[in-house]
């Protein structure tokens, strides 16, 4: 039924709740993993004395972590005996970022995990899941941490 499932990481315990149903997914229907982690490439809004590092330190914080983040995924999806291939991809808009890749990569299939804020928490830091649901042509599962 699924042959190609998309698999949002960040390193978070919640998308590694993502990461566990998306291994007895792509188990149940022989399907390859895509992993991609978003990142912003363009965080700050200001400059000066105020700000701890700069831009391409920032960058370099953001790709280590990144890396990091596909590599725990990886390692899960091995031990599982699933194909994976990883993307870490840049974007302002997370949502929009994970939706690129699903289509790019042809998946027919988003899991993905979702904090699950609520009120002005969930208005204050938005939902990147949310969006996903809002947008994705494609279905998608979302895992609550």
């Amino acid at each position: 039924m699924f042959k190609r499932i998309l698999v949002p990481v960040d390193g978070s315990t919640t998308s590694m709740q993502a990461v566990d149903k998306a291994i007895v997914m792509a188990r149940a229907f022989n399907a390859p993993v895509t992993l991609v982690c978003v990142i912003d490439p363009y965080p700050f809004t200001g400059i000066g004395e105020d700000f701890g590092y700069g831009q391409s330190e920032y960058l370099s914080a953001a790709m280590a972590q990144a890396h990091h983040s596909i590599h725990n995924a990886e390692a899960a999806f091995k031990a599982a005996g699933v194909d994976t291939e990883a993307r870490i991809v840049e974007s302002r808009v997370p949502h929009e970022g994970i939706l690129e890749t699903a289509t790019e990569q042809g998946a027919d299939l988003i899991i993905m995990g979702s904090h699950g804020r609520r009120g002005l928490q969930r208005v204050l830091l938005g939902s990147v899941a949310q969006r996903v649901l809002s947008h994705a042509d494609v279905p998608v599962m979302v895992v609550r941490g």
